[in-house]
C-alpha cells in the first residue's frame, strides 16, 4: 500500500490501483479527493471536510462513494443517492477494495466551555489509523498511526503519552499546518525520542510504501 502525505489532516492510500483519501479539508489541496475512488471524512470541522472538495470529487468519479458520520453524511446524502454511508464506532466496512474499522466517538476537548461533536477514526486494512482529532486508542494492533501533531486540542505531552499507549511501529505526522520550519525538528526531536515509535514527516506530495 503507498501512502501520500497532502496538507494538513489528508492522506492518500493506493492499493491494486485503487485510491483512498482521508479527509480532503480546507487546508488540504484544492485537488486533493479528486482521483479516489472512496473517501473518508472523520469529522465536520473544515480542515477536514470541505463540502466543494468532496463534492469535486464525488463529481468527477461517478463511482466513487463517502463514509462518514452522520453529520456530514446529511450534507451531500440528497445530492449523491447511494454513494454516501452513515458509519460509526464498532462499523467495518470494505471501500474501494480497503478494508475500513471504525474507532471512536467524540472530538477531543478543545475547551470546556466549547460544546464536542463527534469524531470518528478509521483504521485500514488493519495497518494504518487516521484519528481524525482525537487521541482514540483502537482496540486492536496499529501498525502506523497517523499522528496529529499540532491542535488548539493537543499539547505534545498528549501526544508523546497518546503514542505510548497505542504502540505503533511507526507514526507518521498529520495535523501539522500550523507548525513553522523553525518548530518542526523540536516536535521530531521530542516525539520521536519519548513516544517509543519511529517518528517521520512526510512534506506534502510525498509518498512512502507500508
Amino acid at each position: 500500500m503507498k501512502l501520500t502525505k497532502r496538507l494538513h489532516s489528508c492522506v492518500q492510500l493506493e492499493k491494486d490501483g485503487r485510491v483512498l483519501v482521508i479527509d480532503p479539508g480546507a487546508f488540504s489541496e484544492p485537488d486533493a479527493g479528486l482521483g479516489a475512488d472512496a473517501l473518508l471524512v472523520t469529522h465536520e470541522h473544515f480542515d477536514h471536510f470541505d463540502e466543494g472538495r468532496v463534492r469535486a470529487a464525488l463529481d468527477a468519479n461517478p463511482a466513487a462513494q463517502l463514509w462518514t458520520l452522520r453529520s456530514v453524511a446529511e450534507k451531500l446524502a440528497p445530492a449523491y443517492p447511494g454513494r454516501v454511508h452513515t458509519v460509526g464506532h464498532g462499523d467495518a466496512f470494505s471501500a474501494a477494495g480497503f478494508e475500513v474499522q471504525v474507532y471512536g466517538e467524540l472530538h477531543a476537548v478543545i475547551h470546556p466551555d466549547i460544546p464536542r461533536i463527534t469524531n470518528v477514526g478509521y483504521l485500514v486494512d488493519a495497518s494504518v489509523f487516521h484519528p481524525g482529532d482525537a487521541l482514540t486508542v483502537p482496540a486492536t494492533p496499529v501498525e502506523t498511526l497517523m499522528l496529529p501533531v499540532h491542535a488548539p486540542w493537543n499539547k505534545i505531552a498528549e501526544v508523546i503519552d497518546y503514542v505510548r499507549e497505542v504502540k505503533p511501529r511507526q507514526t507518521l505526522a498529520i495535523h501539522d499546518a500550523g507548525l513553522t520550519d523553525l518548530i518542526l525538528p523540536v516536535y521530531a526531536n521530542q516525539i520521536g525520542n519519548l513516544g517509543g515509535a519511529a517518528y517521520e514527516r512526510l512534506t506534502a506530495g510525498n509518498a512512502t510504501e507500508l
